[in-house]
């Protein structure tokens, strides 16, 4: 809604000065707009390296648990090993 102020002054030599305001209600858009695409765009940000920091720790833990199993399998071939050579000198 716009709205027309119109002030009349008269000042003491008689002379009359007019001055006119016009308000308006109306709000303006468009700073909020970049102030929410910033936020967004941090937020998206901000994902994007959570995701890449889960999935770095995630390689790691595949990456453990494989260590882990091929350790595993290199001691029971061992153990294998001295049983069999257990065998063999209870054998001869």
């Amino acid at each position: 809604m716009t709205e027309e102020r119109i002030t009349t002054v008269r000042d003491p030599e008689g002379q009359t000065h007019t001055h006119t305001t016009v308000v308006t209600d109306e709000r303006r858009s468009g700073g909020g707009t970049w102030l929410i695409a910033l936020i967004v765009l941090i937020a998206l940000l901000v994902g994007i390296w959570a995701f890449t920091q889960m999935s770095g720790a995630e390689v790691a833990k595949d990456t453990a648990v494989t260590d882990a199993a091929n350790s595993v399998g290199t001691a029971a071939e061992q153990v294998g090993d001295a049983a069999q050579d257990a065998a063999n000198t209870v054998a001869n």
